[in-house]
């Protein structure tokens, strides 16, 4: 599976870089959707609406989420990465 990060995905990825305790848990996601696994039930995965409408969500932490896309192409994008705040 091939995984392709939207620019603001990586501008938010840059506010944790320098925690690695929070990117070690970020590329233990990734790297389960990279693999073409389905993200464990502890990290409540589910289908948004709204403006992220046909995305998926889930909690890296309780209040560090990821948003992603996945296109069914062997093709993961990657949307948005933060708060419940910053995102909705």
């Amino acid at each position: 599976m091939k995984i392709i990060a939207t620019r603001q995905y990586k501008k938010d990825f840059k506010k944790y870089r320098n925690i690695p305790s929070k990117v070690d848990k970020i590329f233990t996601v990734v790297n389960i959707l990279k693999k073409g696994k389905k993200i464990p039930k502890e990290y409540f995965p589910h289908k948004l609406e709204g403006v992220y409408k046909g995305c998926m969500e889930c909690h890296i932490e309780n209040d560090l989420l990821l948003i992603w896309f996945d296109t069914k192409k062997n093709l993961i994008k990657l949307i948005r990465l933060g708060s419940h705040s910053e995102l909705f």
